[in-house]
């Protein structure tokens, strides 16, 4: 199996090199920039989902540790 991947991967490998220098630059550009957008994202959803976690778990400690305690007078 990991041996016919590796022909394969070397067919690949040899039929870019043999390109024209613009196509493979059109290639690469068309493979190469929608993966990396798409990991751009991915990473992008990860900071911006731990940062808003982090900031929501701060103002939570911020409110219990600075709030005063309550004086619930509720006398029936």
């Amino acid at each position: 199996m990991l041996r016919s991947v590796a022909g394969w991967w070397d067919g690949v490998e040899l039929w870019l090199t043999q390109l024209a220098f613009p196509a493979q630059a059109l290639l690469v550009v068309a493979v190469v920039g929608p993966v990396c957008w798409g990991v751009a994202g991915v990473i992008d959803a990860v900071v911006e989902r731990s940062v808003a976690a982090r900031l929501a778990a701060l103002a939570h400690h911020r409110d219990t540790v600075h709030s005063p305690p309550s004086t619930s007078t509720d006398e029936r």
